[in-house]
């Protein structure tokens, strides 16, 4: 009986599952100029909460989640207060209802290198972020990763992450990963 459990939890993580930065990537994405969009962060909360998603994001999210049979999670890196910006934000724009992304699958952390714990405990395979530095830190645990949004130019994209722009270009790139 328990080399059975043992098989059923081993299958279980070789399922793809999909994680998610949240800013600057479905919230205050960086401009084509490669400027970052920190309304957000540096207004006040009722500003913060009317900012749009990035472009396009909630339709491809839904469709990522779909092609992931439901497994996706959103790991963001922030501290208490705007995490708490953040669950009402998600709320107030509807994003669960939008997405299909369960309302509890959302991780926070307060140091960047703690969304590579976050991932091994989720089992993810694929992650989108747009910070080189955290995807560095998934290197050798996450199979596919995505360093999402614009940049300035002559920062060079590494061999094990993918670039890409917008949520199009990132649709089109995980999906292609998850047919291969």
């Amino acid at each position: 009986m328990a080399g059975l459990r043992m098989l059923f939890v081993m299958n279980q993580h070789e399922k793809p599952v999909l994680g998610i930065d949240i800013g600057r990537v479905i919230i205050g994405a960086a401009e084509p100029s490669g400027r970052a969009d920190t309304s957000f962060l540096s207004g006040n909360d009722e500003r913060a909460l009317a900012v749009p998603a990035c472009e396009g994001a909630f339709a491809a999210i839904s469709e990522l989640t779909t092609a992931f049979e439901g497994r996706v999670w959103l790991v963001s890196k922030c501290g208490p207060r705007i995490q708490q910006l953040t669950l009402s934000w998600l709320r107030r724009q509807s994003f669960y209802e939008q997405t299909g992304v369960q309302a509890g699958r959302v991780r926070f952390c307060l140091k960047r290198p703690e969304k590579r714990e976050h991932c091994r405990a989720i089992g993810a395979t694929h992650f989108i972020d747009d910070r080189l530095d955290v995807l560095q830190h998934l290197r050798g645990l996450v199979p596919h990763l995505y360093w999402f949004g614009h940049r300035a130019p002559g920062e060079e994209t590494p061999a094990w992450a993918q670039r890409t722009l917008d949520w199009q270009s990132v649709r089109r790139a995980v999906l292609a990963d998850l047919r291969s």
